[in-house]
């Protein structure tokens, strides 16, 4: 329960970080930054694989660049489903989906390492020196 929190979690701040570098991508507020990452989970979840397959022979075709344009529907179908959040333009299509992986990417593995670190006992204070 607590792991699918932080993947929501995760997921809602890249998309808040989606929102501030990629032109095209808007999101009004936090709120519909959580929506949306719940609802691009459910996507890329259920829809993705069945575009993912059906779209094999053009992946194939195009040395796996089509899978741009696959990511690029789920992500505009989630801001068609979620009021406060659009996709607007081929910017916001296809590199909206490709900063999204990226910054989930680096937010996932450090929520990753600090719920590691909180559940191993690892977890230092300032000034403690490292034991042997």
């Amino acid at each position: 329960m607590l792991g699918t929190f932080f993947i929501t979690l995760a997921t809602a701040l890249s998309l808040l970080i989606v929102d501030l570098v990629v032109p095209g991508v808007n999101i009004a507020n936090f709120p519909a930054a959580l929506i949306a990452a719940l609802v691009v989970g459910l996507i890329n979840g259920s829809v993705k694989p069945v575009l993912s397959a059906l779209s094999l022979p053009l992946n194939f075709l195009s040395f796996g660049a089509f899978s741009l344009i696959v990511n690029g529907l789920c992500f505009t179908l989630a801001a068609f489903l979620v009021p406060g959040f659009s996709v607007h333009g081929i910017l916001g299509f296809i590199l909206g989906p490709v900063v999204l992986s990226f910054a989930n990417t680096f937010i996932s593995k450090y929520f990753a390492e600090k719920n590691l670190a909180l559940t191993s006992g690892d977890v230092k204070t300032q000034g403690e020196l490292p034991s042997r």
